[in-house]
């Protein structure tokens, strides 16, 4: 679906295009063209490549989606695959986090982002934008940082909540018997972890290029402000691996608590399995049918066993409580 199709030049709006003249704009001198797609079909895509001669590799890789993100040059234009994430809150199972993809093909007079299985639009970007002519007027280079700036700042507000998630967890670790809730609270908080690990890492190593000497063309007027989106996803990629090693932290002290409630079940069950075998030792040897037993004949035989019985499981019950096994 086609969003919105505008031309400017020098960093002003110049007019709404329908798809067929974006040609006709690109050939102006000082005119870029901005395009935005959301969920964009392969007749959409099929127009696109036409209109600003995108390389087929970079097309077909946008038709298919569920690519890894990274920034590849074909020519003097860049192909780029970012992860838009929507994680679900604690407690939701992680298989309904729902994670969307742009594609941006950015080229020396042109952008077109395509949004895909994703609600997030960039109608702030292109706000933003038109609020600064005098950044605007650096053309397609701006608007391809502005636009990967407003995904990667999306990205802090996840690892913040992340790390929310985590401490609320860690809470509860020494509560007895939540240790099975933990767990599972802990691996799907892992689970999300690395897909937003998976979403900033390649991108590290890809937007250190941007800004180096031998960066694209297309990046040439604005390479202090690539160098400020890779400090941001550097920052986040620290947090993550911050977070990650918490989270092993987390699982280890987690297991730790179930083998000391295992361990002190054990002893219970110990406990009462030793106070019973000495009742039944007693039970058992009285209980046999033997014509000359002791006390057989007393009248209060009968009570003094059991009393007997009923004081050593009491003292056996004492000495266990005393030394914390029950």
């Amino acid at each position: 679906m086609l969003i919105r199709c505008v031309a400017y030049e020098n960093g002003t709006h110049l007019a709404d295009l329908a798809i067929e003249e974006i040609s006709d704009y690109l050939a102006r001198p000082g005119c870029f063209v901005w395009v935005a797609l959301a969920d964009a079909t392969p007749e959409e895509l099929d127009e696109m490549q036409e209109e600003f001669s995108l390389h087929e590799l970079a097309v077909e890789d946008a038709r298919h989606g569920h690519q890894r993100p990274k920034i590849e040059e074909y020519g003097d234009s860049l192909f780029v695959v970012m992860h838009l994430l929507d994680l679900k809150p604690q407690g939701v199972d992680p298989d309904e986090d729902n994670i969307g993809e742009a594609h941006l093909f950015v080229g020396r007079n042109y952008v077109l982002s395509v949004r895909n299985n994703s609600e997030q639009p960039f109608t702030a970007v292109r706000e933003r934008c038109e609020r600064e002519p005098e950044l605007l007027r650096q053309g397609a280079g701006f608007v391809f940082y502005a636009l990967m700036d407003s995904i990667v700042d999306r990205y802090f507000p996840i690892a913040d909540r992340l790390e929310s998630d985590l401490d609320e967890i860690e809470d509860q670790i020494f509560t007895k018997g939540a240790a099975h809730a933990n767990i599972q609270g802990l691996y799907a908080l892992k689970n999300r972890v690395m897909r937003l690990k998976h979403a900033v890492a390649p991108l590290l190593e890809e937007t250190g290029k941007l800004f180096g000497s031998r960066g694209p063309t297309v990046c040439a007027s604005g390479r202090e402000y690539f160098r400020d989106v890779h400090d941001h996803l550097s920052r986040i990629n620290t947090s993550i691996d911050n977070v990650r090693e918490m989270i092993g932290t987390a699982i280890q002290v987690n297991l730790a608590m179930v083998a000391i409630e295992e361990s002190e079940n054990s002893k219970k069950l110990a406990a009462w399995a030793g106070i019973f075998a000495v009742a039944t030792a007693f039970a058992g040897i009285w209980g046999m049918n033997f014509k000359a037993m002791p006390e057989l004949d007393w009248v209060y035989g009968y009570p003094a066993a059991l009393t007997v019985i009923a004081s050593s499981s009491l003292l056996l019950y004492w000495r266990f409580k005393r030394s914390g096994w029950l």
